[in-house]
């Protein structure tokens, strides 16, 4: 018995060769990226000043779109690893990950021109809804990121049926929440790269586990760049990943889990999202919440976020990152607890 444990161990730990090599690559090269664009940004003025509004938390004007080496960091492991992992099979490459890069590469792109010019919360929610729209028009009904199905909770893979449009409409809605709760997120130094990190990893061992290694290496390409940054991010800062960084880290991890763990087993399908990111899900929901009562707009900048909380308790950025580290932790454990009893139940 233990042999035949040993071995099935080290057939687990096999199935994350890629992964941990395309992890390897991400980070290192956002890791060496980073400073480079930390200096771009400051010769293009892409400094993010602490007196823009009152949740700002750091003192001095720190420069901004590290997203572009988060990028980097996943596309160039990614097109480094695919060829050879898949080298038999074709494509290496779905059309559901060139729409997930390409989309990406653009929510790069014009999230630093709002680190730059400070595009209007109208404008930025026009692009997400946009984008988690045209993210669904790359690939066949197969292999498409597109919510097609709900799992019933706590049945034994009992799926509901959604109509095409309303799927549509569900996949794009889930897309902007994700994105633009790790955009809100990303308030103090390390807090958004780190749960980054933390959620991919949990998605990547989902994926393994779950025999999806594609995924798997996606979810550790986005993991891996975001640790490299976060060399760079934690405090005391040098550089914020800014607009870009939070948009193609919450956007690929969404569209992510969607084509990956959402698709596992339909007793905890509906939890996934909620554990995975539930960091971040549950500080907006506590911030718009906390908004509503006080009857003030659900756009309006404020100290009502849980960091913030954190802060105001006396707890230094440093300690109130690793609260919330811990948090992020625990629910993902539950999850991956939750996901690898079932497949042996």
């Amino acid at each position: 018995m233990k042999l035949l444990a040993l071995v099935g161990a080290s057939n687990f730990l096999g199935g994350f060769r890629y992964s941990l090599l395309t992890a390897a690559i991400a980070l290192i090269v956002s890791w060496v990226l980073t400073p480079w664009v930390r200096n771009i940004a400051i010769a293009k003025g892409a400094v993010d000043d602490p007196n823009r509004d009152e949740r700002r938390v750091h003192k001095e004007p720190i420069p901004k779109l590290g997203g572009l080496a988060i990028y980097a960091g996943i596309l160039f492991s990614l097109l480094g690893v695919l060829p050879f992992a898949f080298k038999d099979k074709s494509p290496w490459m779905p059309p559901y990950l060139v729409g997930i890069l390409t989309l990406g590469a653009v929510l790069v792109v014009v999230g630093a021109l709002d680190d730059l010019y400070a595009f209007s919360a109208k404008v930025q929610a026009t692009l997400l809804l946009a984008v988690g729209l045209l993210v669904q028009l790359f690939g066949d009904s197969s292999a498409r990121i597109e919510i097609q199905t709900l799992g019933i909770p706590l049945s034994d893979h009992a799926y509901i049926s959604i109509h095409p449009v309303a799927g549509a409409l569900l996949t794009a809605a889930y897309i902007v929440v994700v994105t633009k709760t790790m955009d809100t997120i990303d308030g103090i130094d390390g807090l958004a790269a780190g749960i980054a990190t933390i959620s991919a990893a949990t998605l990547c061992v989902i994926a393994t586990y779950c025999q999806q290694p594609r995924v798997a290496i996606v979810a550790a390409a986005i993991g891996g760049s975001a640790l490299g940054f976060l060399k760079h991010n934690y405090n005391p800062a040098k550089i914020f990943m800014g607009t870009g960084g939070a948009y193609v880290l919450g956007f690929m991890l969404a569209c992510l889990s969607i084509v990956g763990a959402l698709k596992t087993a339909a007793a905890v399908s509906l939890l996934i999202p909620v554990t995975v990111f539930g960091v971040p899900i549950f500080d907006a929901f506590f911030v718009i919440a906390r908004r509503i009562y006080h009857r003030e707009p659900i756009t309006q900048a404020d100290k009502r976020h849980l960091h913030h909380t954190l802060l105001k308790r006396g707890l230094s950025q440093r300690q109130a990152v690793l609260v919330l580290y811990v948090a992020a932790m625990t629910l993902c454990g539950a999850i991956l607890y939750a996901v690898v009893n079932l497949k042996h139940a």
